[in-house]
C-alpha cells in the first residue's frame, strides 16, 4: 500500500557538512523494511525535493550504473554477461520506488555475492607464484577507461595485472628500504626474496579486504548503497543515513574523544585525509595534509598495520587511543612521497573552531580574523554564535586602530544562515544579503536591518575551493556591494542548496529498538543579492591565487543542480567601492615575480600532467624510472615555504591576558600563529590589503613630491 508522506518545508540552517539524527541499533532486517524505506524515499524525493528529476526509466538507468560502480569500483567482480543480464532491470528502480518488488536490488545482490566469493579464490592462486617484472606489460587502473571482463579468463587476467602492480609497488618500497638500511640482514636480501615478501604483503592486504567483504558488507550495507545511489542521483547533497551512523555522528558533534583530529574518508580502498581539525594534534604537528593517504598505522613503536582496504570506522579505531599516547602513520602524499608521521593523541578541542583574531604588522597595521565555520548553538540562547564573536573581534581590532581587516574563510564549509546575514551587517548598512527560494515559491530576501556599520574600513575576504555555503553567501554579498576584495581560488565550492534532515521513523511506526534511518533532503536554493545563484559556480575571486585543491568543487559532480538566476534584489553598493581591477594588476605583477608562487604553479601543472596518465608499467625498471622522474619533478615544491618571507603576526594584548598560565592554550595559540607566519596565501592577501589601504585613503598615503 502506498504510504502517505507530508513534508513540511522548513529552513533550518546552511551547512556543507553532514548531519544525521536517528536511533542507534543493530537488528535483523524485519520483513518489508527495505520496501518501506524505498517507498518513503521515493515519495519524499518526489514531493519534497527542491527540483526533483522525473523518477522514470532514464533516472533508473543512471541509478543502476551508479550502484554497479559502488559495488565494483575497479570492475574486477562483475562479468560483462552479468551486467547484460541485469540490464532489463535497470529500468525497474523507478517502479521499486513506487511500491514494486525490489527485483533489481535483490538480483544484483545475489550476483555480487557470488562474484565476490569467486574472486576470493582467484587472488590467492595468482599470488602463490612469482611475478616476472622484466616483461613489458601495462595496466590500466582507471575503471572509467576499461570495461567489465568478458569472461572468467578475462577477469582472472584483470586480477593478475592489478595484483602484479600492487606487488610492484610493495617491492620497490622494500628495495628502497634495503638500499637505505644499515642492517646487514636487510642489505643481503635478494630481489627474489623481496618479491616474495612483497607478494606476501599484498596477500595480507587482500585477505583483510575479502574478510571485510565477507563479514562487514552484508545485505543491509549493500541496500544502503542502493538507496544512496538513488538519492545522490537526485542531487549530491540528498543522502540516506542508515541507523548505525548515529554513534559516529554523536562523536563528531561532541568533539570529546582522544585522537589526532583528522577527518578521513574511504576512497578506492584507501583511507584519505579530508580535513584537519584546527588546533588538533595533526594540525599542530603540521605534517599530515589534506588528500594524504594513510597506508599504515602503528601504536608507538609496534609493528604497523596496513589499513589499505579498511573501512573508515575500522581505521579510526586504530588511530584513536588514550590521551598522550603516540600513533605512527605511514602516509603517501599527493606528490607520491611516502613518510612516517608520529602524532601524540589528545582531546580534540572544539573551542579552536571559534573566531579568532590577530594583528599583522608591516607596511600597515592589519587586522586578521580567522573563522573556520559559521557556528551557532541553537540549543542554548547564551551559547556561542559566530556573528557575535566576529563582532567582538572586529571591536578589538578597531580598538587597536588597525588600518584594514582580512576575514579568512578558507576551508569554511558553512553553517548558520542567521549568523551570516547578521555578520554581513557588520560591514554594510541595511540591505539584502541573500535570497532564498523554495520549490515552486517566490524568493525570500534575507536582509540586514541594522543601518549601523560596525566597521567601514578596508576589507578583504580570503576563500578557497573548500569555502562553501554560508562562506559563499558572505563573500558574494561583500562582492555584490563592492564592499570587499575577494582573494583566493578561481571559484569557491559552489554549494548553493539547503538541506533538511527527516527521520524516517516519524513517517512510519517501527518497533522499539529498530529504526528506518534518516533522509537529508535538498529543499531550497540560495541566490546572491545580484540574482545569480552560488550553485555550481560558487564565487569567483577578484584576486585569483594558484590553488592545489581543484577536484573538490560542486561542478565536478554531474548530478549537481544547475546554476540559474532570479531577479536582482534592490540594494545600494558601498559608497567607496573597491577598485578590484587595480588591485588585480598589482597582484599579478607580484605573483609573476614571486619565486614561491612560481614553484607552486609549476608543481600544480606537474600534478595535473601526472593525473592524465592512463596506463602504468609493470616492468620494474620502467616503473622505478617513472617514480624517480615524478619525485624529482615534485621535489622543488618542498622549497616553497623557504621562499616566503615571515609575516609579523601577533595576538591582541587582551587575548594574551585571557590565556593566562594555561600551558595547553598557550601552546595551541603559539602553533596557530606559527602556521600563519609562512602562509604564502596570507602573505599575498596582506600585500593586496596594503594596496587597498592606499587606494581607500589616497591622501593619507600619497608620497611626497
Amino acid at each position: 500500500m502506498r504510504l502517505k508522506v507530508i513534508i513540511p518545508v522548513v529552513l533550518l540552517s546552511i551547512s556543507a557538512g553532514v548531519l544525521a539524527f536517528n536511533k542507534l541499533g543493530h537488528y535483523d532486517d524485519p520483513p518489508g523494511r527495505y520496501e518501506v524505506i524505498m517507498n518513503l524515499v521515493g515519495q519524499m524525493l518526489k514531493e519534497g525535493h527542491y527540483q526533483p528529476k522525473p523518477i522514470d526509466d532514464a533516472f533508473s538507468k543512471e541509478v543502476f550504473n551508479k550502484y554497479l560502480r559502488s559495488l565494483d569500483v575497479e570492475k574486477k567482480f562483475f562479468l560483462k554477461s552479468d551486467v547484460n543480464s541485469l540490464l532489463p532491470l535497470s529500468t525497474h528502480i523507478d517502479d521499486e520506488l513506487k511500491g514494486a518488488p525490489l527485483d533489481c536490488f535483490r538480483r544484483t545482490n545475489e550476483i555480487i555475492k557470488q562474484r565476490v566469493a569467486e574472486a576470493a579464490a582467484i587472488y590467492p592462486e595468482i599470488l602463490s607464484k612469482p611475478f616476472d617484472f622484466s616483461q613489458n606489460e601495462q595496466v590500466t587502473l582507471d575503471a572509467d577507461k576499461i570495461d567489465y571482463p568478458a569472461d572468467d579468463a578475462a577477469r582472472k587476467e584483470a586480477w593478475r595485472k592489478v595484483l602484479k602492480y600492487r606487488t610492484l609497488e610493495k617491492m620497490t618500497d622494500l628495495m628502497d628500504m634495503r638500499e637505505k638500511s644499515k642492517d646487514s640482514a636487510t642489505k643481503s636480501k635478494t630481489d627474489a626474496q623481496l618479491e616474495a615478501e612483497a607478494r606476501a604483503k599484498v596477500k595480507q592486504l587482500y585477505d583483510r579486504y575479502f574478510e571485510r567483504l565477507k563479514n562487514k558488507q552484508n545485505d543491509n550495507d549493500r541496500f544502503n548503497l542502493y538507496v544512496n545511489a538513488i538519492t545522490t542521483t537526485m542531487d549530491p547533497h540528498t543522502d540516506y543515513f542508515p541507523p548505525d551512523e548515529k554513534r559516529a555522528f554523536e562523536e563528531q558533534m561532541a568533539g570529546k574523544f582522544f585522537g589526532i583530529g583528522a577527518q578521513l574518508k574511504e576512497e578506492d580502498n584507501k583511507i584519505k585525509v579530508v580535513s584537519i581539525v584546527t588546533g588538533s594534534p595533526s594540525w599542530k604537528q603540521g605534517q599530515l595534509k589534506i588528500n594524504d593517504v594513510i597506508l599504515k598505522v602503528a601504536q608507538g613503536d609496534k609493528e604497523p598495520v596496513d589499513i589499505t582496504g579498511y573501512p573508515v570506522e575500522d581505521a579510526v579505531k586504530l588511530i584513536r587511543g588514550n590521551k598522550g599516547t603516540p600513533v605512527k602513520l605511514t602516509v603517501k602524499s599527493v606528490d607520491g612521497t611516502i613518510k612516517d608521521i608520529t602524532i601524540v593523541r589528545d582531546e580534540i578541542v572544539t573551542e579552536e573552531t571559534f573566531a579568532k583574531s590577530a594583528i599583522i604588522n608591516g607596511a600597515h597595521k592589519i587586522g586578521y580574523i580567522y573563522l573556520p565555520e559559521f557556528y551557532a548553538d541553537f540549543n542554548d540562547r547564551n551559547g556561542a554564535r559566530s556573528a557575535d564573536d566576529v563582532a567582538k573581534e572586529v571591536a578589538k581590532l578597531k580598538a587597536e586602530k588597525v588600518e584594514g581587516i582580512i576575514l579568512d574563510l578558507r576551508y569554511n564549509g558553512g553553517g548558520s544562515l542567521q549568523d551570516v546575514v547578521q555578520m554581513a551587517g557588520l560591514f554594510i548598512p541595511e540591505g539584502p544579503v541573500v535570497q532564498v527560494r523554495s520549490r515552486g515559491g517566490d524568493a525570500v530576501v534575507l536582509r540586514d536591518r541594522d543601518k549601523n556599520v560596525q566597521y567601514d574600513g578596508p576589507l578583504a575576504i580570503m576563500v578557497n575551493e573548500y569555502s562553501a555555503s554560508a562562506s559563499e553567501i558572505m563573500a558574494a554579498a561583500m562582492q555584490d556591494y563592492k564592499r570587499a576584495v575577494i582573494i583566493g581560488s578561481s571559484q569557491t565550492f559552489g554549494k548553493g542548496t539547503v538541506q533538511r534532515l527527516f527521520n524516517l521513523d516519524d513517517f512510519y511506526p517501527v518497533k522499539e529498538g529498530t529504526s528506518l534511518g534518516a533522509l537529508k533532503l535538498t529543499q531550497q536554493k540560495f541566490y546572491r543579492a545580484n540574482g545569480g545563484s552560488t550553485q555550481r559556480r560558487g564565487v569567483a575571486s577578484d584576486i585569483v591565487l594558484p590553488d592545489p585543491y581543484y577536484e573538490v568543487a560542486e561542478r565536478k559532480d554531474s548530478d549537481a543542480l544547475a546554476w540559474d538566476e532570479i531577479p536582482k534584489a534592490s540594494f545600494t553598493p558601498w559608497y567607496n567601492p573597491v577598485n578590484v581591477e587595480q588591485l588585480k594588476k598589482n597582484s599579478e605583477k607580484r605573483l609573476a615575480a614571486s619565486p614561491a608562487f612560481k614553484l607552486l604553479s609549476e608543481n600544480l601543472n606537474t600534478l595535473k600532467k601526472m593525473e592524465k596518465q592512463e596506463t602504468y608499467s609493470l616492468n620494474l625498471q620502467t616503473y622505478k624510472n617513472e617514480q624517480k622522474s615524478n619525485t624529482a619533478a615534485l621535489k622543488k615544491y618542498d622549497a616553497v615555504n623557504d621562499k616566503v618571507k615571515e609575516l609579523n603576526i601577533s595576538n591582541i594584548k587582551m587575548d594574551m591576558e585571557k590565556l593566562g598560565s594555561d600551558s595547553a592554550k598557550i601552546a595551541r595559540n603559539k602553533d596557530w600563529l606559527k602556521a600563519r607566519t609562512k602562509d604564502f596565501y596570507l602573505d599575498e592577501a596582506v600585500s593586496v590589503m596594503n594596496d587597498l589601504i592606499v587606494q581607500t585613503y589616497p591622501k593619507m598615503h600619497r608620497k611626497a613630491q
